[in-house]
């Protein structure tokens, strides 16, 4: 009954975001059944527009992954845009470096490389201030992805990573590096099938770690009661460092598969916001694994389904932003509406009584 609900209640939010969103959208003249059907056909209407709407659910289900891990363990990483420009910008330096490796040594190489630096962005100050200071992680992640944009910006926009007689961007990585589309079928667009491997692999991972491991049970407990951790005989400290390490390492490991997989070098702004979108996949989820891949293509499908939208309907881009802030309104009053649900009811029930 509990797994249930927990199904449930994401999907009620979200359907009750999309008709409010109707709502709106018929108070500001538009046809909702137009507009949605815009939507839904620029998302899933051809072969080429699923391609594109998995492509951009990829890079949310794998940083999405990674907050789930730090909710779990009791931590808010709000920083894991900054960690996710920082593995794109190492993949990218060691993608157009070393060239003389084997493809495959030369590839790995690139996504371990965004791996190690997304963990070590979220690790080193973050986690070790959380753990040894006691500064709030929330402030510190945030201020770090500022700093990590705004130095991987600095680093294609006159710095030594800016390609010459190019700004602002990268010189592109090598071509045994670069993933090899999809293009059988109906289905040919920037699809990476090793893309995918890599994120129905990282799920596998994180849902194999967070509960079919001690280290899992621990980042959970510590995430559930830090008190009852300590008496248990775990080591906080270390586990709250570890549990921002996995988050960026899985934030890096995102910004890595997305350079390797479709922008073949850094591009000022080519994030489009995905660590932030990633904790609303993460919330939407409720932190489980599995949930991370049907939200994330949920809003890969807002994603690339809102342009046709703007295209066909004339409605504004921004029409997807407000289906986002009303699915976190209701994710966030999921736990309320059953109280008053049940407020209800009690209610009902005395005044029944009294009456008899």
């Amino acid at each position: 009954m509990k797994s249930l609900r927990s199904i449930l209640l994401p999907m009620g939010a979200s359907v009750l975001a999309i008709i409010i969103g109707g709502i709106l959208v018929a108070a500001l003249g538009y046809n909702p059944v137009t507009v949605y059907g815009s939507l839904i056909s620029g998302a899933f209407g051809s072969g080429i527009n699923i391609g594109n709407t998995i492509t951009a659910s990829l890079p949310l289900i794998i940083v999405g992954l990674g907050i789930a891990i730090s909710f779990q363990s009791g931590l808010f990483n709000i920083g894991a845009d900054g960690q996710y420009w920082i593995g794109a910008t190492a993949a990218v330096w060691f993608g157009y470096h070393f060239n003389s490796l084997p493809g495959w040594l030369h590839m790995i190489l690139c996504i371990v490389a965004g791996m190690i630096a997304g963990a070590l962005w979220a690790g080193i100050i973050p986690g070790l201030t959380k753990a040894y200071v006691g500064s709030h992680e929330v402030i510190t992640t945030m201020m770090m992805s500022y700093i990590g944009i705004l130095l991987a910006r600095y680093l294609i926009e006159g710095g030594p990573m800016q390609q010459k007689g190019f700004n602002p961007q990268s010189p592109e990585i090598a071509q045994n590096t670069q993933f090899p589309y999809f293009t059988q079928g109906l289905m040919q667009s920037q699809l990476s099938l090793v893309a995918v491997a890599i994120a129905i692999i990282a799920v596998i991972v994180v849902w194999f770690l967070l509960y079919k491991t001690t280290l899992g049970y621990q980042l959970r407990t510590v995430g559930l009661n830090q008190r009852a951790a300590r008496y248990a005989g775990i080591n906080v400290k270390l586990f709250t460092v570890v549990a921002l390490c996995l988050s960026g390492m899985f934030a890096g490991l995102a910004g890595a598969v997305q350079m390797l997989g479709v922008d073949h070098r850094l591009l000022d702004g080519f994030s489009s916001n995905y660590g932030y979108t990633a904790i609303v996949v993460s919330l939407l989820a409720r932190n489980n694994p599995i949930g991370v891949i049907i939200a994330g293509l949920f809003f890969g499908a807002l994603t690339t389904g809102g342009q046709n939208m703007q295209m066909v309907s004339n409605v504004p881009a921004a029409l997807t932003d407000v289906l986002t802030g009303l699915i976190i309104f209701f994710v966030a009053c999921e736990r309320i509406i059953p109280q008053v649900i049940g407020w209800y009811r009690r209610r009902r029930t005395l005044k029944s009584t009294s009456a008899a």
